[in-house]
């Protein structure tokens, strides 16, 4: 499952960052291009990443993308037949 954020401060991108620090699945931040890939529970990661613009965070998790649904902001989540369950 992929969610397509833009994070606007540091600290939803500490929330996110301790969120996936709790997942017991990988999670990763892409950036959109995908030529940069990090693991979100990594906070040194992190710093790779262009976060002024929109980044995707990917996990098969369905309960993580629940929990980071309102940090942020999403612009997509995929797959479109259990956006409903996410964004109820």
């Amino acid at each position: 499952m992929v969610t397509t954020k833009h994070f606007h401060n540091i600290e939803e991108l500490q929330k996110v960052q301790y969120l996936a620090t709790q997942c017991s699945e990988d999670v990763g931040l892409h950036s959109e291009d995908g030529s940069v890939i990090v693991d979100a529970k990594s906070f040194i990661g992190l710093f790779a990443l262009d976060f002024s613009k929109p980044v995707m965070v990917v996990s098969e998790d369905l309960d993580f993308h629940k929990k980071i649904a309102d940090i942020g902001e999403t612009l997509e989540f995929l797959p479109e037949s259990l956006k409903d369950e996410i964004y109820k």
